[in-house]
């Protein structure tokens, strides 16, 4: 399993959201954030607003996954956003009980 920490701009995350939706990735998380990339701001802002995404996926759902968020927040100028993909050992659905993949989706 893997946690994608997606960063876009806050007007593409609809866009995100539904295509994430086609695929069969409904469960995320979504927090509103400001933050700065490589060119340090825009002047007058220090910092700008973006929202973060987090999803845990399947490992076999991974490449899919990214590739929607950078194909439906793709603008091709600064400001796009990153795409972060770390490790997760293990998921619990409180719920039931269940772990790993079944815990998901």
């Amino acid at each position: 399993m893997k946690k994608v920490e997606a960063i876009i701009r806050n007007e593409d995350l609809d866009r995100v959201k539904s295509a994430l939706k086609q695929l069969g990735i409904i469960p995320l998380t979504v927090y509103p954030v400001q933050g700065r990339g490589v060119q340090g701001g825009v002047p007058p802002y220090d910092l700008l607003p973006k929202v973060k995404i987090e999803i845990v996926a399947k490992d076999e759902d991974l490449e899919k996954i990214i590739d929607t968020i950078v194909r439906n927040a793709r603008r091709g100028i600064p400001g796009d956003g990153k795409i972060f993909v770390l490790p997760v050992h293990d998921a619990i659905r409180v719920r039931t009980g269940e772990r790993g993949n079944e815990a998901l989706y």
